[in-house]
């Protein structure tokens, strides 16, 4: 029987072209977090059930991809990369503290497939562990600005927060620890489904588009109120957030040391040069997931503010201790990759190319062959990316037509005559593409030659390293 050549839901094939994007953009990314001296890390997409089990809360645990192994243990493919991070520094004894580790890969979250989210995606992780200083935190802040700017993503605003601020919050509206981690999980809703709708699920609920019951918290209208009033908090930079903030709260106990851990943050990056204008400081900033104790993160793009958060994060202090021993101080944020290629793609800011070669070698004399394979194992060796044509010799017109739909700039043509002369001729393709469209007939296209050059066999290296430095037009 033949099968359907189907995918699961929520996951997808990603052609050359995309593939390409998305590794141009992790290189620009990996170089800014190893400038500041992070190394990487590498884990197993599987991991025992129990360990991703009661981390991050009642949304991520309702998400684990469970999988069974040949010794039908209950095993789930990771769901982030910090759960993970967290064992590895809890195993191995050698790991000397603080561990500033980047890593790399695909997690799984079985969510509801939606445009642009997968249940099957790439985070970009980079986490200092072991690092209790707000210095750590201003770092991370640093990392996703100038990583940010490496994308040439556009302007964007990071906004952080901190969950001991949201602890203040709720002494000041008078709700119980025991709500804590449900009202966090609601309030991380708010960009996603507004101000009314986070109101209702405070209180008494409401049906979602479908009909569906969306339980209420059941808080009191007063404690919402002032939720809302706290929400309300804004101003043009972040010291007037801050000022605003310490009036609100100077009655509420231990404002003052939670307040002064933001202040010193918000000082660190003027000093650093990250202004207001970059970095804001959000009170509506509560990420999603549990394990959060300190300072946390959003990044988002202003010319596509549809696609959500590109790169969130936090301070987690607790989740290490999971696995026994002591808390072990920790921070750090993820990028989403998929989510912001989407972006930049719908901005027009991703690569178009097609493949990764720069050069093609035709081939149009069987008698040549040897000499066409010289030619691209030379340009390899050059560190010149080289197709050669793999099959048949045939028409010439065919083999540059493969060239012009890759976008590959420069195609290689020689035959008898040429390689006689020990010429050949390098055809420069977007040129030819350019001014060949006021040509009559295909006479005065051979006539023309546009964009084609000959050169010596023996210059050939040499020529082509130096059109390929030339900038982009």
């Amino acid at each position: 029987m033949k099968i359907e050549p189907r995918l699961s839901r929520g996951l997808r094939d990603l052609l050359p072209q995309a593939a390409m994007a998305r590794r141009q953009l992790i290189g620009k990314v990996r170089a800014v977090y190893e400038n500041y001296g992070f190394s990487p890390l590498e884990t197993p997409a599987v991991e025992y059930l129990d360990i991703l089990s009661g981390s991050a809360g009642e949304e991520a645990q309702q998400s684990i991809f469970r999988v069974v192994n040949p010794e039908e243990e209950a095993l789930g493919l990771r769901f982030d990369l910090t759960v993970p991070l967290s064992r590895v520094v809890s195993r191995y004894a050698q790991i000397e503290l603080p561990f500033r580790r980047y890593q790399l890969a695909q997690v799984w979250r079985a969510d509801k497939p939606q445009p642009g989210r997968f249940r099957q995606f790439t985070q970009f992780d980079i986490d200092s562990v072991g690092a209790p200083s707000e210095i750590a935190d201003t770092e991370i802040l640093a990392v996703i600005c100038d990583a940010l700017d490496a994308v040439e993503a556009g302007p964007y605003k990071v906004k952080f927060s901190s969950r001991k601020i949201l602890d203040l919050l709720l002494r000041y509206a008078g709700i119980g620890e025991d709500l804590a981690a449900d009202v966090f999980r609601v309030l991380d809703k708010l960009d996603k489904l507004g101000l009314e709708k986070v109101k209702k699920e405070l209180t008494a609920g409401y049906e979602d588009e479908s009909g569906a019951p969306v339980r209420g918290l059941g808080l009191a209208s007063a404690q919402v109120s002032k939720i809302e009033d706290f929400l309300s908090i804004t101003g043009d930079t972040r010291g007037e957030v801050l000022k605003t903030l310490g009036g609100e709260f100077r009655d509420v106990a231990g404002s003052g040391e939670q307040l002064a851990a933001v202040e010193s943050i918000s000082s660190h990056l003027d000093t650093l040069g990250y202004r207001s204008d970059r970095v804001m400081l959000d009170l509506g900033i509560a990420r999603g997931l549990a394990y959060y104790t300190g300072p946390v993160f959003e990044a988002v793009l202003l010319d596509a503010p549809q696609f959500g958060s590109v790169f969130g994060g936090g301070r987690y202090d607790d989740l290490v201790s999971r696995f026994g021993g002591p808390p072990v101080p920790a921070t750090g944020a993820s990028l989403g990759v998929d989510r912001l290629l989407a972006a930049l793609e719908h901005l027009g800011k991703v690569s178009q190319r097609k493949t990764t070669a720069q050069v093609f070698v035709s081939t149009m004399d069987r008698a040549l062959m040897s000499e066409y394979l010289q030619i691209a194992f030379e340009l390899r060796r050059a560190g010149i990316r080289t197709e050669i044509n793999v099959g048949r010799p045939k028409k010439l017109g065919k083999q540059l037509q493969r060239a012009d739909r890759l976008e590959i700039p420069y195609v290689l043509i020689m035959g008898a005559d040429e390689a006689a002369r020990g010429m050949v001729t390098v055809k420069e393709m977007e040129v030819g593409r350019a001014r060949s469209s006021g040509i009559a007939g295909h006479e005065q296209w051979k006539a023309a030659r546009f964009g084609q050059q000959e050169i010596p066999r023996a210059a050939l290296v040499e020529t082509l390293q130096r059109l390929l430095e030339r900038p982009a037009a």
